[in-house]
């Protein structure tokens, strides 16, 4: 699977779609953790996400948890605090540079991240869970994707790009799989399954543009 190939579809070549995390891959934070600032719960959020990373706590069980936590926080604060999340503006500047090929999936729930897509001219470009609200309240969540199942519901070549343990079947199932840790340690299941594991958001540039 490592290299560069060209997926062959009769006689045309069929050019490599580009799949991205969202948390510490394209933001420079956890979001979960800076949103849980406002009601001082950091420690413990932070505490959840970093046992979840490194596949210590089940993804599904921890973002229960962790959404649990949030709830009481209005949703139009949470887009607030979302919209000042720091962003990874190299890799940012390549997907807007190339919208049609360029997709996010995340656990992270629509209603919270929806202004970001937006913003990344990806609102009708992204995957992620979805909750059900009332009012200005998340009231549950509806749905908890599995990021492999949309890897593989994928037609192309895929290239996908992300840090956690919720990552290691999404870059199993792609042709090429990377591993980016420039916010935050690559999770360990993750470096066994890659392909390429970056620490330098500029290197990685350089080889999604290679693959271009």
């Amino acid at each position: 699977k490592i290299g560069f190939y060209a997926s062959m579809k009769g006689n045309e070549m069929e050019n490599y779609k580009f799949v991205f995390d969202l948390d510490s891959t394209l933001t420079k934070q956890e979001i979960l953790p800076e949103i849980s600032k406002c009601i001082n719960k950091y420690e413990l959020m932070q505490n959840l996400t970093n046992e979840t990373m490194l596949g210590n706590l089940s993804f599904e069980e921890s973002f229960k948890k962790r959404v649990d936590l949030l709830k009481c926080i209005p949703i139009s604060k949470v887009k607030s605090i979302v919209a000042k999340i720091n962003l990874n503006e190299k890799i940012v500047k390549f997907i807007k540079e190339n919208p049609d090929r360029c997709t996010v999936v995340t656990n992270n729930l629509d209603i919270w991240i929806c202004d970001l897509m937006k913003e990344l001219s990806l609102e009708n470009k992204y995957y992620s869970s979805i909750a059900h609200s009332n009012g200005d309240f998340i009231d549950k969540i509806k749905v908890i994707i599995k990021k492999e199942d949309i890897i593989k519901k994928m037609k192309g070549p895929i290239v996908a790009v992300g840090d956690g343990s919720n990552d290691i079947k999404m870059i199993e199932n792609a042709d090429i799989g990377i591993g980016f840790g420039g916010v935050r340690p690559i999770a360990p299941g993750i470096l066994k399954v890659c392909d390429y594991a970056f620490y330098e958001e500029e290197r990685l540039c350089q080889l999604l543009k290679q693959l271009l």
